[in-house]
């Protein structure tokens, strides 16, 4: 992005009470990063827990220990925890800031599972921490029971962090209290580069009040620094209390490491001591993967891929895409033959390949960054896959229409996009009778966010692939407050008994700001 800073059934909502409970009732973290390495007392986990890339038979739970401690899982059908089953994790240590993950597999399809992460002291075992409680719904074994989840992007960015004075992060309660199978989180979820003030004065002559810890208060080039953005958000109530009860399927874009950064760039900023981005994502993707449970990463983050494939039953997989790690260097975009685009050659290769062997009814493209969308870096450089030419595909979009054709000629059914990035909420639709290039079955494209930071105006649509915006919200002004403008997320429910899938463009406050029903099976919509 360019922009610069300055339902359920009652079952499902009552095994949650317990467990909010508990989750609510951890003390704050204390805004200094590193544990105090007490030689007494008992390991804490004041951050809270959550788990990541939920299946049906398997999960990867989350916790941040205060000290050196080992983690133990144990997981339950119900609160009581009897008959529960122990799971062993990992020893936290400082190689991955004390955090873990532990992987959780040959759990029962379409369950809540209860779990609670107890934390022991590595030299005595019998020295045990409160335990510390989450729930969590695996992936449904049979089509008819449906699956409903939430997509947003964009957090704690343009200046704009946790502001006490409005309960924080609030649409994360909000999200809460819809009780997903699970939220897609699209990208932006920390920005290392927009540090944060003590206050802002709004243009009405209100006050926003930020809380700043040392990490937020520069642009983040360390590993530590890049540790305490990504641990930042845990401060905040609302966010541990949704960890504790939602999945999350986590993808970077740009401001994990820096705004509009492409492998190979040397940067010219003054903030910076460190010039060379390559090492910056370095340790931007080891925090990330200490701090997310991603199923493709190693827990410290050092190695492995962030493209892969959810599959959350017969009725939905997610396609879970990289458009930062292999992109070529930001351009004017137009060039006549461009094999390494947005994706490079080998996720292109992997993703046309996972599509094809793909069963599930819907396929989701989690996508970081919006495909006719006009999104510039600078004067003359574009940041997305859009232009502004109108014409034939060039550039990135020379491989976005290679994957858009073979979807169409593989006759793959039940493809849309889901993206955030922009700072505002939009339906885009596809159609090759309006569009330069043709050879592309229609399809549509939903936008959401931000969840927690400024809003922007909408951005020009290119006319390459024919989109047609067919619903948009978006602030007059750049980078309004979430004081002035409400956040927004999307919702997706696709019904088990017939397939369909409705997308939901919601707005902080409860609002349903537009809706959108597809038929399944069908290579167009």
């Amino acid at each position: 992005m360019s922009h610069t800073p300055p339902r359920s059934a009652p079952a499902r909502r009552s095994v949650l009470k317990g467990t909010v409970a508990a989750s609510a009732s951890l003390a704050l973290p204390t805004a200094a990063g590193a544990p105090a390495l007490a030689l007494s007392g008992r390991p804490g986990a004041a951050w809270g827990v959550q788990t990541g890339d939920v299946t049906a038979s398997s999960g990867l739970v989350w916790v941040r220990s205060d000290r050196p401690a080992r983690m133990i899982v144990e997981t339950s059908a119900t609160e009581s925890f009897r008959h529960a089953r122990r799971w062993r994790g990992p020893l936290l240590g400082p190689g991955s800031d004390f955090t873990g993950t532990t992987a959780l597999r040959g759990l029962p399809a379409g369950a809540q599972v209860h779990y609670r992460v107890v934390l022991t002291d590595p030299d005595d075992p019998r020295r045990t921490g409160e335990p510390v409680y989450g729930t969590f719904r695996t992936a449904p074994a049979r089509r008819r029971d449906g699956v409903r989840f939430l997509w947003s992007g964009d957090i704690a960015g343009q200046g704009w962090g946790i502001n006490p004075d409005i309960g924080g992060f609030r649409a994360f309660e909000e999200m809460r209290r819809l009780d997903p199978d699970f939220f897609l989180s699209s990208g932006d979820t920390v920005y290392a580069d927009g540090p944060l003030v003590p206050s802002v004065t709004l243009p009405d002559g209100r006050v926003w009040r930020n809380l700043v810890t040392e990490e937020k208060s520069k642009v983040a080039e360390t590993l530590a620094e890049y540790r305490g953005n990504f641990r930042y958000n845990l401060l905040d109530d609302n966010v541990r209390q949704f960890n504790a009860q939602v999945p999350t399927i986590a993808q970077w874009d740009d401001h994990e490491v820096r705004n509009n950064w492409y492998p190979g760039q040397i940067l010219d900023d003054p903030r910076y001591t460190e010039k060379d981005v390559d090492v910056l994502a370095r340790r931007s993707m080891q925090a990330f993967g200490e701090y997310f449970p991603v199923g493709t990463l190693s827990p410290r983050g050092s190695e492995g891929r962030i493209h892969r494939v959810v599959h959350h039953g017969p009725l939905l997989d997610v396609f879970v895409l990289d458009m930062r790690t292999y992109r070529n260097a930001n351009s004017p975009g137009r060039q006549a033959d461009d094999t390494v685009g947005i994706l490079g050659a080998e996720q292109l290769a992997w993703l046309k390949r996972e599509l094809a062997r793909s069963r599930a009814v819907w396929k989701v493209l989690a996508s970081d960054m919006p495909l006719g969308l006009v999104v510039p870096d600078g004067a003359a450089n574009f940041e997305a896959v859009a232009q502004g030419d109108p014409g034939a595909p060039l550039g990135r979009e020379l491989q976005i229409a290679e994957l858009l054709r073979f979807v169409k000629h593989r006759r793959i059914t039940g493809t849309l996009w889901l993206t955030a990035d922009v700072h505002y909420t939009s339906a885009q639709h596809y159609a090759p009778e309006q569009a330069a290039f043709k050879d592309f079955a229609p399809f549509w494209e939903f936008v959401s966010g931000p969840l927690a930071a400024g809003g922007f105006p909408a951005n020009a649509l290119d006319a390459t692939f024919g989109p047609e915006r067919v619903f948009v919200r978006a602030p007059q002004r750049a980078n309004v407050s979430p004081m002035e403008s409400p956040q927004y997320f999307g919702e997706v429910d696709i019904d088990g008994d017939c397939g369909e899938l409705t997308v939901r463009l919601r707005a902080e406050g409860g609002a349903v700001l537009f809706s959108k029903t597809l038929q399944p099976g069908r290579v167009g919509q």
